[in-house]
């Protein structure tokens, strides 16, 4: 049975949360861990609105933490599938801090994390296609080939000479 193509709006998520004293470290800032925890939270709905299915969080990478995000302000987090392959789907993750007195709202993190869809059994299995429409979503559906591969290569589980999108990032020799 062919799995249905969706496309990147039908899986977009926002949530948003409160940072509480309890969800800060000394400096009353937003735990690294804490706001982790969310990206993986709002990740894993994007994935099982894309497959449908329960998903297990595979890797979580290029997190980047770019501004603290202090006690009382409002965090929303923005997820959707970038692109999905045989049973995996990347997820690109906004968050967004706003400071409501201060009437302040800043980017402060984005991350790629991906999931695999699995049966009741925990075993992995098929996930629809994903078909970009907007230039953005085009751009990150395109460019997750290379982050996909680059993943593998850090994992041990590609060989460096066979991430061909990789080739032209780094300028490897195709006789290597």
């Amino acid at each position: 049975m062919p799995a249905k193509i969706k496309t990147p709006k039908e899986s977009k998520v926002v949530m948003t949360e409160l940072v509480l004293p309890n969800d800060t470290n000394p400096l009353n800032n937003l735990m690294g861990g804490r706001l982790m925890h969310w990206m993986d939270v709002v990740a894993a709905i994007a994935a099982q609105r894309h497959s449908n299915r329960i998903v297990v969080t595979a890797s979580a990478d290029s997190i980047s933490f770019n501004h603290p995000i202090s006690l009382g302000n409002v965090v929303t987090l923005e997820a959707q599938v970038t692109r999905s392959f045989n049973s995996s789907m990347e997820v690109y993750i906004e968050v967004w801090a706003e400071d409501i007195p201060a009437n302040k709202k800043a980017k402060t993190h984005r991350a790629f994390f991906t999931f695999v869809a699995v049966d009741q059994n925990g075993r992995p299995i098929e996930v629809p296609e994903l078909k970009p429409e907007t230039a953005d979503e085009k751009e990150l559906y395109e460019s997750a080939l290379r982050r996909r591969q680059l993943r593998l290569v850090l994992a041990q589980r590609m060989k460096p000479e066979d991430a061909k999108e990789l080739k032209s990032i780094f300028k490897l020799d195709e006789k290597a």
